[in-house]
């Protein structure tokens, strides 16, 4: 199964309650100035630097792209304020002990029965060792979710985890879901919310050596952002 670039992206779902309980409990920890660069983590730094302020910070840090709109908006906003809050507990990354504020969720597009010794993705670097099917599903690294996860991370489909199997390629990944009752069009949690997935962020961080800061961000970037209540 070679997977083939899809126009659809998988969805970048920020949670608005998950921020204004990050922001509670990351200004109870001390500091009133948020660090919401690189367009507050992926996250929207215009609907983020709301929530904060609305909770009781007193600026936000912003890059140059982002600061003439919020000061648009009226915010208190700057580029060379020092940040003293804690911005990893506001969008509950791993240790933070706060929700994740952010959802990384895909689609199946399609799926296929392999038999012993089939091969997916490009190279093959996963054959099938028995009878099994695989789904297509949207996401891939132009989206943030690293070629390393491929044979190595795993997803949520339906409550349960499948594994991340071949290569990952620009904007799709197969996913082995077995004889589990999947079809087109079921969600795909790559991390985030409140089931299996939520924390693999941190095992994303394990297998790629990158900071889950770094993770959210390239995410946030390039999937299909939306805010939720």
């Amino acid at each position: 199964m070679s997977p083939t670039a899809s126009s659809s992206l998988p969805r970048a779902l920020v949670s608005r309650e998950a921020l204004r309980a990050g922001a509670q409990a990351a200004l109870a920890q001390g500091g009133s100035v948020f660090d919401l660069r690189a367009d507050a983590w992926g996250h929207g730094a215009a609907e983020v630097a709301r929530i904060v302020l609305d909770a009781g910070a007193s600026a936000v840090l912003v890059d140059e792209v982002d600061l003439a709109s919020l000061i648009e908006l009226g915010m208190p906003a700057a580029c060379d304020v020092p940040a003293d809050a804690d911005s990893s507990i506001l969008f509950g990354l791993p240790g933070s002990g706060v929700r994740p504020a952010l959802r990384l969720a895909g689609a199946v597009l399609s799926t296929k029965p392999l038999e012993v010794g089939d091969g997916v993705s490009y190279g093959y670097l996963y054959r099938a060792s028995r009878s099994t099917r695989v789904a297509l599903v949207t996401g891939g690294y132009a989206q943030g979710i690293v070629r390393s996860l491929g044979n190595s991370a795993r997803v949520e489909i339906r409550g349960e985890l499948h594994p991340i199997v071949g290569r990952v390629a620009m904007d799709v990944c197969v996913v082995e879901i077995g004889d589990a009752p999947i079809h087109e069009g079921d969600e795909v949690i790559y991390f985030g919310g409140d089931g299996p997935a939520a924390q693999h962020l941190a095992d994303w961080g394990s297998i790629t050596g990158l900071t889950a800061a770094e993770l959210v961000t390239v995410v946030g970037m390039n999937a299909r952002r939306e805010h939720t209540s």
